[in-house]
């Protein structure tokens, strides 16, 4: 059946090419014979060649739509004729008699204010590099510092900081403005060669915000899970850092809850304010800070019956590290190879990180001790001195200087004998060598009681939110 039908469809189609044929040859038997020459025989086309001729025809035919067309078009265009114009010159009104132009308008919008053109400090960079980067002599920058009874704020400026400068339309300084701390701009303007100085107030704003974190790898992770900048983290840190022993004691579950606030100008943020009022989970163990100014003007961290949270030592004289070597009798040596006494512990932390004063005391020695290196010892009281060793450099004290608590006297290195950067520390009573990790630190003074009631009325407020804070993480815990 199959065969049947291709037989029948290969028939039709010879058909109709034979039925294509017979009109093509019927066409060209009438015109083939006939020519443009006279006398000249010719033959009918061939069924191939006519193909070529047709294919030659549409290409010519294509040619003249695309090319000739747009030309002829273009061609027979008319263009409009153009209108002449006359500039004419008018008159404008004259200034009144005696009236000199102000080479200092320019400067300023249409507002009256300066049209400033904002600076802001590079590192390295300085007051002077900055003015010549401006297109201004060093005689602008002198006359500026002359004017200024105190000029430390342009002395000692810093990166990040904002300058801005204004100009006459012929270049020349016009007006300046800087910041003087953090509630006052300085702009100071140039007339007729005399700077005049105007003080502007910015308004101060400090926003309270909450905050709640779990540890799980770090306090610095913890810290940024829960919204708080590493700034934060740090004071968060020193305000429990007299309890608490963040290289060594911390542990996954601890918990804290915080009350801060941050510092806004004009409605944007100018930097981190303090921790107001904080609570510490540690090990199960809670703790409490409360900042409190007392009766004598100093500011600190109470816990809620009113005893300052400050020891009169730091448990731990340097930021956030591990402990390398702990307190020993008898260890063997890295270096030299046989046992011997470790009276002190090794923290590892980078070169150059700072390294602070274990309590208020006297400097009686800073200089080279053999196998310490770099060495700094203080004395605190008749009874208790601690010793620094291994320090890359010193500090800006001398022997003989009293420091205070927390007060940088070094920066971690590894001079000595000394496999790593490290801070030996130690810990002195009478001479004799205690373990800093384990020895019992001389408490601080509480309020007297006369202050007692304004400390607990002072506090209330904070201690009150933190308490609702925690009964908010609790709840949501136990969902």
């Amino acid at each position: 059946m199959t065969d049947t039908k291709n037989v029948r469809q290969k028939i039709r189609r010879l058909a109709i090419r034979r039925h294509t044929q017979r009109r093509h040859f019927h066409f060209y038997s009438r015109w083939s014979s006939w020519t443009f020459l006279q006398n000249v025989s010719s033959s009918p086309i061939s069924w191939r060649a006519e193909h070529w001729i047709l294919g030659g025809v549409a290409l010519l035919l294509t040619a003249l739509v695309g090319v000739v067309l747009p030309t002829f078009a273009n061609a027979t265009r008319h263009e409009p004729e153009l209108t002449p114009y006359t500039t004419l010159a008018l008159d404008l009104p004259q200034p009144p008699p005696g009236t000199e132009a102000d080479p200092t308008i320019g400067a300023y919008g249409v507002d009256g204010e300066p049209d400033w053109r904002l600076v802001r400090v590079r590192a390295g960079q300085s007051l002077s590099d900055i003015f010549r980067e401006q297109g201004l002599d060093p005689t602008d920058l002198q006359r500026v510092l002359d004017s200024q009874q105190d000029a430390t704020a342009l002395r000692s400026i810093r990166p990040g900081q904002e300058f801005g400068f204004a100009f006459d339309p012929l270049g020349a300084l016009a007006a300046m403005r800087f910041d003087r701390g953090d509630a006052a701009r300085v702009v100071l303007r140039i007339e007729n060669g005399t700077v005049v100085e105007d003080i502007e107030d910015r308004a101060i704003e400090r926003r309270t915000h909450v905050a709640h974190g779990v540890v799980t790898h770090s306090l610095f992770y913890a810290g940024e899970q829960a919204g708080l900048s590493d700034a934060m983290v740090l004071k968060l840190a020193n305000a429990f850092g007299y309890d608490i022993d963040f290289a060594q004691d911390l542990r996954e579950g601890d918990s804290f809850s915080v009350v801060y606030d941050d510092l806004y100008r004009e409605g944007e943020r100018l930097r981190p304010g303090e921790i107001i009022a904080a609570t510490f989970v540690n090990q199960g163990k809670r703790y409490t800070a409360i900042r409190y100014t007392n009766a004598d003007g100093e500011t600190m961290y109470y816990n809620e019956e009113g005893r300052p949270l400050r020891k009169s030592f730091l448990r731990t004289p340097v930021e956030f590290t591990r402990i390398s070597s702990v307190f020993s009798t008898g260890r063997k040596h890295p270096i030299l190879g046989y046992m011997r006494a470790h009276r002190g512990v090794d923290y590892a932390a980078p070169t150059g990180t700072p390294i602070r004063s274990a309590g208020d005391g006297k400097v009686v020695f800073r200089g080279w001790k053999s196998g310490y290196g770099n060495f700094v010892m203080i004395q605190h009281n008749k009874e208790i001195s601690t010793a620094y060793g291994h320090l890359s450099r010193f500090a800006n004290v001398k022997n003989g200087e009293r420091v205070r608590q927390g007060q940088t006297i070094g920066y971690v290195g590894m001079t000595g004998l000394a496999t790593g950067p490290h801070l030996h520390y130690e810990f002195r009573v009478n001479g004799g060598h205690r373990n800093p990790l384990t020895v019992t630190l001389p408490p601080a003074q509480p309020l007297p009681k006369t202050e007692l009631a304004r400390f607990r009325q002072a506090t209330a407020p904070m201690l009150a939110r933190l308490d609702n804070l925690d009964r908010i993480e609790l709840a949501r815990a136990e969902r």
